[in-house]
């Protein structure tokens, strides 16, 4: 009897060795992810966005394609808001399509190698690779490393990245500000390594023309509410709201909002009611660079001394514009604009 307890307790241990020496290392898994980034072919993923920024969480679909070397395809679609937007990166450069209000930016811009992009699996592979005080730890089906961030928001400074076991793919990415607060969240559905892609896929018109169809409704739909201003909830110190008027737009048909802004740093805010734009409008064409302002996308230029941040919001046109604003300034004030029309 006790020479069988000892072969069963001899096997348990060894059994214990084994499954020891099969768990991988950090290193393996840093080897390995090297190895997925610099073979795949591109892969396709959808993912839900949450982003808890303001007052109110929003969420939103996001469809992601990327075929490599640089093509990139995103959309996202917050359905409670009828607010859709694709990120498109092509030969021709970099595209922020509004299909719903037929508004089109074009960019000669490095995006989105200038910034991590939460929702990108290089960018978050990336951040992993490059950050040499990264933590790991793995639990039965994942691996979660814990990493600073190179995100274009300087509030976002962690971040949590959850990848499969199976075969790296990602699972989950939660961002922390500075008190570890969770502010965004991106739990990826769907994973598809290596896939066919299309002609036509990364086309602007053909991508323009295919959403266009799917929001029709909205673009015939005009809201009849009234345009109520909204204030930034982030403001410059030294800086105060100085003057807030409504004036006619040119063509008699709807109202602007300006909102003048004093002090240490001076910007104007302007604000009015988005309309669709006709199809003989030619694109806006910009030397700036698509900003990602977690609720929407902007275009941010420069003119001169004079730098500029477009975006559309829940049927609302804004439009920031200032010479003593930094970029990150600029973002962080756009940022803290939605949902806030009270001063």
């Amino acid at each position: 009897m006790k020479k069988i307890t000892s072969i069963i307790f001899s096997c348990i241990l060894l059994l214990g060795l084994l499954a020891a020496c099969s768990e991988k290392t950090q290193e393996d898994i840093i080897a390995e992810l090297g190895d997925k980034i610099k073979n795949m072919t591109g892969y396709k993923a959808e993912a839900v966005m949450s982003l808890d920024t303001g007052k109110d969480s929003q969420q939103y679909n996001v469809e992601i394609w990327h075929k490599q070397p640089s093509y990139f395809r995103v959309a996202l679609n917050n359905a409670n808001k009828d607010q859709s937007q694709i990120i498109l990166r092509n030969d021709e450069g970099v595209f922020v399509l509004t299909p719903a209000l037929n508004k089109s930016f074009r960019f000669q811009s490095d995006w989105p190698d200038n910034n991590s992009q939460v929702y990108l699996y290089e960018s978050l592979v990336n951040d992993i690779l490059m950050d040499p005080e990264r933590t790991f730890t793995a639990t039965d089906d994942h691996y979660i490393f814990e990493t600073k961030t190179n995100y274009a928001n300087k509030n976002l400074q962690q971040q949590e990245i959850t990848l499969s076991k199976k075969d790296l793919s990602p699972v989950s990415a939660k961002i922390k500000d500075v008190d570890l607060n969770v502010l965004v969240t991106v739990e990826f559905n769907d994973f598809e390594f290596n896939p066919n892609f299309n002609d036509g896929d990364f086309d602007m018109d053909r991508n323009m023309t295919g959403a266009q169809l799917e929001s029709l409704p909205a673009m015939a739909q005009e809201s009849e509410e009234p345009l109520v201003p909204t204030f930034p909830m982030y403001i410059p110190d030294g800086t105060v709201l100085n003057d807030s008027k409504e004036v006619n737009l040119e063509d008699g048909e709807g109202k602007r909002i300006i909102l003048s802004f004093t002090g240490d740093k001076n910007f104007t805010l302007i604000q009015e009611k988005s309309r669709v734009q006709q199809a003989s409008i030619p694109m806006n064409i910009s030397s700036g660079e698509p900003v990602d302002l977690g609720f929407t996308i902007g275009a941010l230029s420069s003119e001169g001394q004079i730098s500029s941040l477009k975006w559309s919001y829940d049927g609302v046109d804004f439009f920031l514009a200032s010479k003593d604003l930094s970029q990150e300034e600029m973002s962080s004030i756009a940022r803290s604009v939605y949902g806030t029309h009270v001063k």
